[in-house]
């Protein structure tokens, strides 16, 4: 009798995910961003890394909230790498952090089916243990950054300390719960090529597909895919599509100088509260005409909405098979327009606010022609 032989998969990379580690901001001033991010969204410094901590060429303040984790960090010296990175995009994201069990595994995996890797394994020590990390190029300048903490049992990291820090944040508190979602731009005609390494090279799985004509007004249009390993990791990819104007994902390719991470989505239980303490806090928001919610109304039905505090936010509500989801979109929180963040609450809904691309996207196109760039 013949004996068919089992064939081992090697996980993906995707599968081997832990979920965010953190996102790591590179700025020109890291003290001033971080005063920001405490006093306008609610967070918190739990930990610093500097001179004063034996790191000669950085200064980096970690924030947290709920699960979220921030790391704000910036150069000393000109010609540092955060400096130059600084330089040519503005302030940004950088790394992309995921949290895994074996990062020396993970990277190996993911440089065998074909994923550059920029940061060799390698681990740093401390008094508390010690902390693995490598990481692998993606769109643009921005980077993976695979996180193995199993060894560590400290405040953060090595190099970290969590002595003499900024106060609390001052005012109500925020509330912000978890990330839900982190999007990149990237160029025209390069989306369904970064949508296929994240599935070939990574593992992830495509969520769903937006075409320009479900992302569109009378002036531009984007086409987006999501993808998603399944366990708490969504990325949108987002690429400019041909339009009567330049786009949103046009403007910010051309004053990041590229590719890069366009909003973080965090995930809120009460979208009311939080934003009203961010606006509280001086975080200032798109907002919308008041036909926006007659439409609303109309089309979000069966579901008992708090509509007059959602109009005098400017929340938006949007609704699918499985429940409903009320968003927010700062405006840009970069000088230059690029970086913005979205507050978000899902009440059983899976989507990202289709119903509410048209007026989004006419509110970021306002701010674009106050810009001059549209």
């Amino acid at each position: 009798m013949a004996h068919t032989a089992l064939v081992e998969t090697a996980p993906t990379v995707a599968s081997r995910l832990l979920g965010w580690d953190h996102l790591e901001w590179w700025v020109g001033n890291a003290r001033a961003v971080t005063a920001w991010l405490t006093s306008g969204f609610g967070f918190e410094v739990v930990a610093y890394a500097g001179p004063e901590t034996g790191v000669a060429d950085r200064v980096s303040y970690v924030l947290a909230q709920g699960d979220v984790r921030f790391v704000v960090t910036a150069g000393l010296a000109a010609d540092s790498e955060v400096s130059r990175h600084v330089l040519r995009h503005g302030d940004g994201i950088r790394h992309l952090a995921w949290r895994v069990e074996d990062a020396s595994a993970v990277a190996t995996g993911a440089a065998a089916k074909g994923a550059t890797v920029v940061a060799e394994p390698a681990s740093v020590n401390g008094d508390a243990g010690s902390v693995t990390t490598a990481a692998i190029a993606t769109y643009g300048e921005t980077r993976h950054l695979f996180v193995e903490r199993s060894g560590w049992h400290g405040v953060w990291g090595p190099g970290f300390s969590a002595e003499r820090l900024p106060p609390r944040p001052a005012g109500a508190p925020v509330g912000v719960a978890s990330i839900d979602h982190v999007v990149g731009n990237v160029e025209q005609g390069r989306l369904d090529e970064w949508v296929a390494w994240y599935v070939e090279v990574l593992g992830f799985s495509e969520m769903r597909h937006f075409d320009a004509e479900q992302i569109s007004t009378q002036y531009s249009a984007l086409r987006s895919t999501v993808v998603h390993n399944g366990a708490g990791v969504v990325m949108p990819i987002n690429e400019p599509a041909p339009g009567l104007k330049r786009s949103q994902i046009q403007e910010y390719l051309d004053s990041y100088q590229g590719p890069g991470v366009q909003h973080i989505a965090l995930a809120t239980p009460n979208i009311v509260t939080a934003v009203g303490a961010m606006r509280s806090r001086g975080v200032r928001f798109l907002q919308m005409p008041a036909t926006y919610y007659e439409d609303a109304k109309m089309r979000v039905t069966g579901f008992e909405l708090p509509w007059a505090d959602l109009e005098s936010l400017d929340i938006e509500v949007d609704v699918d098979a499985g429940g409903y989801l009320l968003q927010i979109f700062t405006e840009t929180v970069t000088d230059r327009p690029t970086l913005f963040v979205e507050v978000i609450q899902r009440e059983g809904a899976s989507g990202f606010g289709e119903g509410n691309f048209k007026a989004l996207f006419e509110a970021i196109e306002r701010e674009q022609a106050r810009r001059g760039n549209l």
